[in-house]
Order: C-alpha cells, then structure tokens, then sequence
C-alpha cells in the first residue's frame, strides 16, 4: 500500500535533483483548475493507457495526488498492480499543498507556457500587436505570416493568409517561404507560447529575416475587432524542404550551445540498460512521417508540441529524453529547447532512422485492454440494428470533439462516471461504445456491461468510422455543458459563454505565469544559457 506524505516532504522531494513523478489522479478539465507546476495529469479514465507511457522504469519514484477528493489512492494502487515500487500519495492533495504556503497554478502545459513567458523576457522577443500586423497587410509588406500549431488548430480559426507550419517545423521548413532577407516572418498561434517559441526558435537559428511575434495570437485579433478564417489548411510542401542543409547547420549550432550531447543507436542501449534512470525516446517528426516508419520503441511527440506541452509525453524529472527525426534539424532545435526548460539530460540520436523501421501510429502498450474480448459491430451494422429500437450509443470521444460531432442520439460519457448515464440506458437492448482508440473502448464495455446488464458491444473505429461510412452525424456545441466537460480544459475560444472575457482572463493569465514561476521558485529555466 503506497505511504502518505506530506506537502513539505514532497517540496524536498522536487528540490533534491533525483527522479520524481508528480501524477494527478483528476481528469484534464479538473486537474486545470489548480495543480502543482511539476504535476502531470494521469486520470483515472486513461490511467491504463497513460501510465506505462509516461513511466518508463516502474522504479521511478512517483507521486500520487489529487484535489482532495481520494482520487489519488485509486491511482497509486493501479500503479503498484503494474509493478511501480515506490509510489506515495500527497496526503490532503492539491488543497493541502496550498494551505502549506506553496504555489498552486490553474491551466495545463504550465511549464512549457510559463516558459515560453520566460524566454519572451530573457530574448526579448519582438512582436506586433493586432493592428499593426493589419496594416501590414492592408500596405501590402513583403511577409509570411506563419501559425506554429497543428493543423487541427490553424483549421478551427486562423489568421487570414496564414500557413500552418507547426512550431517544430519552423527552422527545417522556412526556405519554402522566404528567398530573400527582406521578408518579414510574423509567427502567431492562438495565445502566446507558440508564437513565442516560434519567433525565437527561427532568431535563435540566426536566419536574416526581420522575426516577429502576432501579439497574444489568434486571440488578440479577434478581441482587436477583427475576423478569424475558419476551415483553412494552406500548409507547406510535403518532402524535404528547401535550403535543408543551411537549417541543419542553424539547428546544430543551436544545440550545441544549450548543451545537448549527442549519440547513437549504441548509447542509447547503454541508457536503457540502466534500471537506475528513466529514458524517453520521442521521435519529433510529423506524425505522418513517424506512421510511415520509425525506430521501434520510439513515441511521435511533434517537436512543437512537445516543448508547448511537455507534460504530455514526459512525467519523470530528471529523466533522460532521446529525440530523434530523419535530418537532425527537427531533434537539434527542439532538444535546444528542451535543455533550457531545464531539468532533464537530453540526447539527440544520429542514427535514430538507419535500422530495421516499424510503421503505423504509436500506440500505448495497455495488456488491460488487449485481454477485453467483446464482439464488435461495423458502422453499417450498427446503423442497422438501430432500425430495430432498443440501441443506445455511448461515445467516449473529448467533449470538445463530441460537440463537433457524434453519432445522432449518442450519449457522451467519461469511463470511470459511466454510472451517470444509468438512466438514460434504462431501456437499452443493447449498448455500443464508440471511443478513439479501441482499448479505450475495451477498458470500457466491461464497466458498461455490469452497470447495464445487457449485451455491449465495441463500435469499430468508433464515430470517424461512423463518419467515414457516410452515415449521419449529430452536432451540438452546447452538449456536454461547458461545466460538464471534466475531461477537458476548454480554451477561451471553446467555450458557449463569456468567450471574450475569458480570451482576456488567459491572455492575462500567460503573462502573470513568470512572476507565479519565481514565487513557486522550482523552475531551472536557463539552465544551459
């Protein structure tokens, strides 16, 4: 049974300069609303799917906590069934932390956006507010205006004009889009971070353009008075790009001087037979480019994203990283980056690509789920039996993508509070979940099937199936309520209500995050410079 400790115990713990796991018990949209900076969020609903991903040795100290509501104890034995041998739980969880006089932080990806505030202050980074960069466009300047999000985002609204180039990209990918040094290259993203990393990852690589930052992105335009494009995906050109070899000379430069060593496939070995540290090999390429073929072993974290949100791929402080692409570029700038967010040693691999390759996308190893044997329905056949009457859908997709679009008469639900929809299964013959990857829903159906008693099946592929077959959809941007979606921290822009004030609540809130960072006194940004 995992030991209690308290909140000075645990402040010793993050300050002695050994491996630690801070693991939030809550869901994504509970864990925002006030957390430790070095948590990371690992709710009960995914817990199997997440915590051999973001543990890689089962030796690694780990932390338990949670808002105070015993969610934390649930976690830490899940761990201890894995294997994970030395597990605590925060005794009184996020609300005793705070009551002891430390830090408490609201939102998610803390750390990489209080360091993006930090590097906006160290480099000084330049930028222009809204209404300048419209005139820019109205006096017609010679410029590129850059989104560094994933296509997902820059899809939902983005600048007119702009190209998705996720931040990543930035570096390997700019040749595509200036020949000639006068051009001005305005980044943006929907707040601040991205738009941040974005314009110092291309001054810090010393191309002879004037950079620029879009002042609190996307956001900023829309609460200047302008209008988003919505439904975009200009994107640059597939394949290596042009002037490679001039962005690896840039990226390798920027490594070496933030500290990043370098290895091979060998060192990398000796690293993971070491049972005394925690390794993390991350390819940073584009997820298509991973799909079509990586190292085996290796997770896809988009370079951009992966110093955006930190926390969504590496849990253990102090661990090592080992980044990896086909070029070096991509691993050099992001690996830069990484060493000056401080706390980990970070390696990037040269031969990471010349071996035996896998393909398709990362999955999470889950044993849980692969031991779940359930029959399945096809879209097509579960389209027809629910001619028949008696066939209730449940859908354990985000909320945010719920909203966006569902099986018609589908009930969204998260799995661990299935038993919320009793009522509305009462009448059920039969029960399908629709989910985004097949082990969430086979961790599921089971759960479904003692609360119901009814047959339950797993729909293949889940609603993008459904939506593939041509089959009808659903969409209702207020189901589940805004106040409903515990499984997702909803951006400004997300929400039904009070957008615009929100907007400036976390626009105002990324720029306070430096002087919370120095209160809470236990980020080692700067390390390397």
């Amino acid at each position: 049974m995992a030991r209690m400790i308290d909140a000075a115990s645990l402040k010793g713990w993050i300050r002695d300069g050994q491996e630690l796991a801070i693991l939030d018990a809550r869901e994504d949209g509970e864990f925002g609303r006030s957390h430790l900076f070095w948590a990371n969020p690992c709710g009960l609903s995914r817990m199997e799917l997440r915590a051999r991903a973001i543990l890689p040795r089962l030796a690694t100290r780990v932390v338990c906590i949670d808002g105070g509501e015993g969610l934390a104890g649930r976690l830490a034995d899940y761990l201890e069934s894995i294997g994970c041998s030395d597990v605590s739980v925060l005794q009184g969880g996020t609300p005793a932390w705070i009551a002891a006089g430390y830090t408490g932080f609201s939102g998610v990806n803390v750390p990489s956006k209080a360091f993006g505030e930090w590097v906006e202050h160290h480099f000084e980074t330049p930028s222009v507010d809204p209404e300048e960069l419209k005139a820019m466009m109205d006096a017609g300047t010679d410029m590129v205006i850059l989104d560094s999000r994933p296509m997902e985002e820059f899809n939902r609204m983005s600048i007119p004009g702009a190209v998705d180039v996720p931040g990543g990209e930035l570096v390997y990918r700019i040749g595509e889009f200036v020949n000639r040094p006068e051009t001005t290259v305005v980044v943006n993203c929907a707040g601040r971070t991205r738009s941040i990393m974005g314009t110092e990852s291309l001054r810090s690589a010393g191309i002879p353009n004037k950079v620029v930052a879009l002042r609190n992105g996307t956001m900023g335009w829309e609460l200047a008075g302008f209008t988003c494009d919505r439904g975009k995906t200009a994107s640059y050109p597939q394949g290596a790009p042009k002037g490679a070899a001039e962005a690896f000379a840039r990226a390798d430069a920027f490594a070496k001087r933030h500290g990043v060593t370098f290895g091979t496939r060998a060192d990398l070995a000796r690293w993971q037979a070491d049972t005394t540290r925690s390794t993390y090999v991350l390819d940073v390429r584009d997820p298509a480019e991973y799909a079509a073929g990586h190292m085996p072993g290796s997770r896809s974290a988009p370079g951009g994203q992966l110093v955006q949100a930190t926390d969504q791929w590496v849990a253990v402080r102090h661990a090592r990283i080992v980044l990896l692409d086909d070029t070096g570029t991509r691993a050099r700038m992001t690996g830069g980056w990484l060493s000056q967010l401080g706390g980990w040693d970070v390696m990037v691999l040269t031969d990471g690509l010349d071996g035996p390759l896998a393909t398709g996308p990362w999955q999470p190893e889950c044993p849980e789920a692969a031991a779940v044997k359930l029959p399945s329905l096809t879209p097509e056949e579960l389209a027809a039996e629910s001619v028949k009457g008696g066939v209730q859908v449940i859908d354990l997709a985000r909320s945010i993508d719920f909203r966006d679009g569902h099986i018609p008469g589908a009930h969204w639900g998260i799995r661990t509070r299935l038993d919320r929809l009793r009522g509305a299964l009462a009448d059920a013959r039969l029960i399908a979940i629709a989910a985004p990857d097949a082990a969430q829903a086979r961790l599921a159906a089971p759960e479904a099937a003692a609360l119901t008693g009814v047959p339950v099946y797993i729909l293949e592929g889940g609603s993008k199936a459904w939506r593939a077959a041509g089959l009808p959809m659903a969409a209702d941007r207020r189901v589940p309520a805004d106040a409903d979606c515990a499984d997702f921290y909803l951006r400004p822009y997300d929400r039904n209500d009070g957008v615009e004030a929100a907007m400036r609540e976390y626009l105002s809130w990324e720029i306070d995050l430096v002087n919370e960072v120095a209160k809470d006194g236990d980020a080692p940004f700067g390390h390397w410079h």
